[in-house]
């Protein structure tokens, strides 16, 4: 059956710092609108108001998530109308000749001036709380990466490469045969799940929910899961077919799924803390440490194993226990615009929107 929406984040909070893979989704948009102001100011909010307005209705939406806070929206895709709905934050780091026809909504126009500035002393105290607390947390999960390179440097010395190799171009091969599509495919690159303060989140399971041929990938971390799945989307890609990039969350230089919506196939790493089993007739688990990796590892490494797991398993519960102060602290700043914003100048805004938008 197929969906009229796709839930997915486009930021994380990962080893590489705050990380957005926005252009991908700008693709194929005529408008941009944009919404500004500080934390407390409506902007998800507003969003959440305006998914709620559409749903139902025949327009298919694409709702960003928030990475730092789950139940918070980031941007709302209309993708027939080929509009984005978004917080400023996710296109930051744009100029705005990268982002079509940018259209800027000031929610701050909302802020009591006086009010605000007789909080200004708390604002910076709390703004440089905050910018160091994520910066802890983004050196704490880079620290827990090198924990999980190191864990993967035990599989890869136990690699049967010619093995892998193998077992990806069977996959090329059954999932796109001798066809070509003989067109320019569309690529859109978005995160499979994120670290949040309520720990790690995703939307596999909607996102694949209307998919007839789902591949589970079970395995060990350096037993070649994301290099098969880089190889997988380029193959697609060169025949022309629309590839969906799922990066990883925590190591934005990995994939961890790629989904073919025209083959409606969807193969994932389905590992920690993203592990799924097969609950659908044509699911299929794909064990690449079965199939590729000497057998005997994890028994003659285990002691090794079980250290390095315990590296990465401890500093990825530090990195997260940072997040959540982070949030506390944001709540706090939150607090602070919200008692100095007159909303009724949001509501209007955002109808006025509504109107001007969406129903004309």
């Amino acid at each position: 059956m197929s969906q009229n929406c796709y839930h997915y984040y486009v930021a994380g909070n990962t080893a590489e710092g705050y990380y957005r893979l926005t252009e991908s989704m700008l693709n194929g948009l005529d408008k941009c609108y944009i919404l500004t102001g500080g934390p407390g100011t409506g902007k998800s909010t507003f969003i959440k108001s305006v998914a709620e307005e559409l749903k139902g209705s025949e327009h298919f939406l694409e709702y960003l998530h928030s990475p730092s806070e789950p139940g918070s929206l980031d941007g709302l895709i209309i993708r027939n109308r080929r509009m984005a709905l978004i917080d400023e934050q996710l296109i930051r780091h744009l100029k705005n000749d990268k982002i079509p026809g940018a259209h800027f909504i000031h929610l701050s126009e909302g802020l009591d001036p006086v009010r605000l500035t007789e909080q200004k002393n708390a604002v910076v105290q709390l703004s440089n709380q905050l910018d160091h607390l994520y910066g802890l947390s983004y050196q704490t999960f880079k620290d827990s990466l090198r924990a999980h390179d190191d864990l993967e440097d035990i599989y890869i010395s136990s690699m049967n490469f010619n093995e892998a190799n193998k077992l990806t171009d069977e996959l090329i091969q059954l999932f796109y045969g001798s066809e070509d599509q003989f067109k320019a495919p569309r690529i859109e690159h978005r995160f499979l799940g994120a670290a949040t303060p309520e720990g790690a989140k995703d939307f596999i399971q909607q996102l694949t929910s209307d998919i007839n041929k789902r591949y589970f990938i079970k395995g060990r971390a350096g037993s070649g899961k994301s290099t098969m799945l880089k190889k997988i989307a380029e193959a697609g890609a060169e025949k022309g077919y629309n590839v969906e990039v799922y990066h990883c969350g925590f190591d934005p230089n990995s994939l961890d799924m790629i989904i073919l919506r025209e083959l409606s196939i969807a193969i994932f790493d389905s590992t920690a803390p993203h592990e799924y089993f097969p609950d659908r007739e044509n699911d299929e688990i794909v064990d690449v440490y079965k199939r590729c990796i000497e057998s005997g590892t994890d028994e003659t490494y285990a002691s090794e194993i079980a250290d390095t797991t315990k590296r990465y398993k401890d500093k990825m519960k530090d990195a997260i226990s940072l997040l959540k102060d982070a949030r506390n602290v944001r709540d706090q700043l939150k607090t602070i615009y919200s008692s100095a914003m007159d909303y009724t100048i949001v509501d209007q805004k955002r109808e006025e929107w509504i109107n001007d938008t969406l129903r004309h």
